[in-house]
């Protein structure tokens, strides 16, 4: 049997007891309506409630596919940064850096505590030392959170000082030098409780993986949280993050047109003084006020400033040196570049419980305003192949590092391109969730927006604004089941460079719009724990070039005539099959094309007739199993990612790949986690890009050792 076939047979497997849950649950309902038991996968890895629907409610109350990923799961698998998690996440897969595709579309703009505001800028990659839980809601979700891709969205809720004394320290060993380690301290910091306190700070160092490149991570991040009265909270939030990547501004490894890479996988374009650096700080102040047991309110601010600074060769073209007909060579230009970043975002969210003509409402209204400004500086040394070009290309079968550097090009004589840009948002929304009975409740919402984009270079602006809706319906047969209809808009604005009046602009946003029928429950006394969706999404007013100049300004119009249809079905389970057993699986199929173009003509990020990096059929397994007798757990995990197509409409070839945790408890106070990633060492792509700069690699196999106290 195929390590895809297996995956698959799992996943079906899991999902199979959904048939017969329900009359198990009824059962049970009926019986013991009074007892909650929870189960071992609730306790582990589920989190019955999200905030990422504003307001805070039961996932079966959303009437949108859901996904949340909690510290206990992240913790159990290793997971440094965001792109270790994945896996659990039905329907998304590595697009670039820290991008996905998402339902088919890529997604990079990610919510932190529901605040705009994300501290990786650039081609930094967000960690998790500090998020308490990873959140997913899937679809367009413009009524409650504005401009997005209409694929999902990301938010990460951060820790936040705890009224008990809890204390945790980490040390790490690993190959590729890996080592580092971390400390937490969180508690009352006065006798009656009131003021609480939380610090951390984590430290990681990671060798070469490919040639020429090593991380060195750091993050301090401080809390402290004051109880005003019994329903009103306040906490204040600072965190400084600092990574040093050498040689790591990556680009892939090139590949053939059947999806073989032409070089070894640990292959660099980038020398060993290149490198990529990122400082940021982030402060950031909540309120949590419940004005009694029927109205709720909880608004945020965020501040944060980032400066990412990278010097790197870029792959520039790919030839055949020796005339066998296989590509050999790459040449490469030179990049120095320096990004800064400044952001400022306020939201508030207002939730009231009431009774009107004589139904149950859930009011949910609420508005955010932010401001992102970036100033950007790029000089480029052309290659060598270029007149005037200096910078000498790189062989893939036999490469020779540390014949150049920055201090061959004389960078101080190239006029640098400059960017200065800035974006203001701002929006407020009114939601009505109605209980129509016992077991039926639709939900309305509505959302008006006003951007601004502003070239401050070139005094370029537009104003424009949107209107979403989304709607639902949920029905819940028995309790702890939720089958739910839903109808859901999107919008992104136009990049200001698309804006030109010459080219015909300004231009409507792109919009999205999403049709999803699903299925949630928490079956068998919570032992069964599972998500179904299926889903069509429409993404409409994609710009193209017409290759025309109606107006003989100069200048090819643009014309908002693009298209692409998504259509999928998901399904995710968690299912305790005994008391110390527990496996979650999810799966994933997704077909999306283009449906509206013109001849000649293909949208960005994609080719032919399908979306890139969009595949059909992907999956993930988590398993594991406690041997409580012994204090030892041992989990294993797969992922299988199926054929996709790269930017430049190269194959990227389907993988599958296992990895294993092992878990010694020592007493209630100790723990050892011994991790090996791609168990099997498979080489593989995770994604692809554009043909010049090849498909990324996979890691291959990697093992570490991380021992945990807890106090």
């Amino acid at each position: 049997m195929s390590p895809r076939t297996l995956l698959f047979a799992s996943a079906a497997a899991l999902i199979a007891p959904v048939a017969h849950a329900q009359d198990v649950d009824q059962t049970a309902v009926t019986e013991v309506s009074e007892v909650v038991v929870t189960g071992r996968a609730q306790r582990l890895y589920r989190t019955p409630e999200t905030s990422v629907a504003r307001g805070g409610e039961s996932v079966l109350d959303i009437p949108q596919a859901t996904t949340v990923i909690n510290e206990e799961l992240a913790a159990d698998q290793g997971a440094r940064d965001v792109t270790d998690l994945y896996r659990n996440i039905a329907g998304v897969t590595t697009f670039s850096y820290s991008g996905v595709t998402f339902r088919g579309f890529r997604q990079d703009e990610v919510f932190y505590d529901g605040l705009r505001g994300n501290p990786f800028i650039g081609f930094s990659v967000p960690q998790l030392f500090n998020i308490e839980r990873v959140e997913v809601l899937k679809g367009p979700a413009g009524m409650l959170y504005g401009p997005g891709s209409p694929g999902g969205l990301i938010n990460y809720v951060t820790k936040t000082p705890s009224d008990v004394f809890e204390a945790e320290a980490t040390a790490v060993l690993g190959d590729n030098e890996r080592r580092g380690g971390s400390v937490e301290v969180t508690g009352p910091l006065t006798a009656d409780g009131r003021l609480t306190g939380r610090a951390g700070a984590f430290y990681e160092y990671r060798g070469p993986i490919r040639v020429n490149t090593d991380s060195e991570i750091a993050i301090l991040d401080g809390s402290v949280g004051y109880e005003v009265s019994e329903d009103l909270r306040l906490v204040l939030q600072a965190t400084h993050y600092e990574q040093k990547l050498d040689g790591n501004r990556l680009r892939g490894v090139p590949a053939d047109d059947d999806g073989n890479f032409l070089a070894p996988i640990d292959w660099n374009h980038n020398e060993p003084t290149d490198y990529l650096d990122l400082e940021a700080d982030v402060v950031q102040g909540r309120l949590f006020w419940d004005f009694g047991p029927a109205t709720r309110l909880d608004a945020g601010v965020r501040w944060g400033q980032a400066t990412e600074v990278q010097q790197y060769h870029e792959p520039r073209g790919l030839r055949d040196t020796d005339g066998d007909g296989v590509v050999d060579f790459s040449d490469r230009e030179f990049r120095d570049q320096a990004r800064e970043g400044e952001s400022l975002a306020f939201a508030a969210n207002l939730v009231h419980e009431t009774r009107l003509f004589g139904l149950e409402h859930r009011l949910l209204a609420g508005g955010d305003w932010s401001r992102e400004e970036a100033l950007s500086s790029s000089r480029i040394a052309r290659t060598a192949r270029q007149a005037g070009g200096v910078v000498p290309g790189l062989s893939l079968v036999s490469p020779v590092y540390g014949q150049t550097s920055a201090d061959d090009y004389n960078l101080s004589a190239i006029a640098p391109s400059l960017g200065d840009s800035e974006a203001v948002r701002w929006g407020v929304y009114l939601q009505d969730a109605v209980r129509l009975t016992e077991r039926l409740s639709v939900v309305g919402g509505v959302r008006y927006d006003r951007f601004d984009d502003r070239n401050r270079r070139s005094g370029a602006s537009f104003e424009t604004e949107a209107t979403t809706l989304r709607g639902g319906v949920i029905y819940r047969p028995v309790e702890g089941l939720s089958l739910y209809a839903s109808w859901s808009e999107g919008f992104e604005p136009q990049g200001i460079g698309s804006q030109d009046p010459l080219a015909g602009g300004p231009f409507d946003p792109v919009t999205g719009e999403q049709v999803e029928l699903g299925a949630k429950g928490e079956l068998m006394n919570g032992r069964l724990q599972f998500g179904a969706a299926l889903y069509d999404i429409k993404r409409r007013n994609l710009l193209q070039n017409t290759g025309l100049d109606a107006g003989g300004d100069g200048v090819d119009d643009l014309a908002p005539i693009g298209e692409v249809t998504s259509t999928g079905f998901e399904v995710e389970t968690a299912f305790d099959l005994t008391a110390n057993w527990v496996v979650t699986a999810n799966y994933a199929y997704n077909d999306a094309r283009i449906t509206g173009t013109v001849p000649g003509q293909s949208l960005s990020n994609a080719v032919g007739d399908r979306f890139a990096n969009a595949p059909e059929h992907q999956a993930g397994l988590w398993t594991r199993y406690d041997f409580d007798s012994i204090g030892f757990s041992a989990a294993i995990g797969a992922e299988y990612v199926g054929e996709r197509l790269s930017l430049d409409g190269q194959r990227v070839k389907p993988y599958t790949i296992f990895d294993a945790s092992l878990i010694k408890r020592f007493g209630e106070r100790f723990e050892a986690l011994v991790r090996i990633d791609n168990l099997f060492d498979e080489t593989y792509a995770a994604s692809g890009f554009i043909e010049r700069t090849g498909h990324f690699p996979g890691e291959p196999r990697s093992a570490f050792v991380e021992l945990r106290a807890r106090w």
